[in-house]
């Protein structure tokens, strides 16, 4: 069956100018989604997704989406927990958490209104293995996880559905200050022995966004190489 979209369909991809983002952004607009990508860095629109005043105020500018897909993140600190400080850990929160929950809230609303809407977030393998010396990325993407849980169900019988994917390590320009012992871990734990690229995890993203996608939210959709195990 092809993927399909409803006609004039709008999707707002936060993180969208790199990486899974950015992939993302090219495989709706592939499949003849308007895309507007935004971000505290280029893209289409400025967002700080951590700023809940240059939230709204995005939505004031764009209007109302079908699509979203929260992609902003951050690794935070590699290190032993006792040796994380309390704005390392807190700031990797704002983004991934805060970010993830202020999109939501303020884009949901017009998807229910309206019938129809798909959102995705963006969560990691470390959010269920938990990996040593990224507490704060592992926690954060766990927290992630049950959020969309959580707002899957509410949104349950509206038509908008909410549902998280969970890379392995990617290719990403995210993961180039992340502790090379770090991504060589992860790769000897992936089957596959490789990381992941971009443009495969935004082909999930886009399947999870489209009419195809109508039984399931509140889903966690691994993308791992064969890492996952549960």
């Amino acid at each position: 069956m092809p993927t399909t979209y409803p006609p004039d369909t709008t999707a707002l991809i936060t993180g969208g100018a790199s990486g899974i983002g950015a992939a993302c952004a090219a495989a709706l607009d592939k499949a003849g989604v308007r895309v507007i990508t935004a971000d505290i860095a280029g893209g289409d629109e400025y967002v700080d997704v951590t700023d809940p005043t240059t939230v709204t105020a995005l939505h004031e500018r764009i209007g109302a989406v079908d699509i979203l897909v929260n992609s902003a993140g951050v690794v935070g600190p590699s290190a032993p927990l006792t040796d994380v400080s309390l704005d390392e850990w807190q700031r990797t929160f704002r983004i991934n958490v805060d970010g993830t929950f202020l999109m939501c809230r303020e884009f949901a609303p017009g998807m229910v209104a309206r019938g129809w809407g798909r959102i995705v977030n963006l969560a990691s393998i470390a959010a269920k293995d938990g990996n040593p010396n990224q507490s704060a990325y592992s926690a954060s993407k766990a927290a992630v996880i049950a959020l969309t849980k959580s707002l899957g169900k509410e949104l349950a019988t509206t038509g908008v559905l909410a549902n998280v994917v969970a890379p392995a390590a990617v290719s990403t320009p995210m993961n180039a200050t992340t502790d090379p012992a770090i991504l060589a871990r992860s790769q000897q734990l992936t089957p596959m022995g490789r990381m992941g690229r971009a443009d495969e995890v935004a082909e999930l993203i886009a399947w999870l966004c489209s009419e195809s996608v109508s039984f399931s939210t509140g889903a966690v959709y691994d993308i791992s190489g064969g890492r996952a195990s549960y």
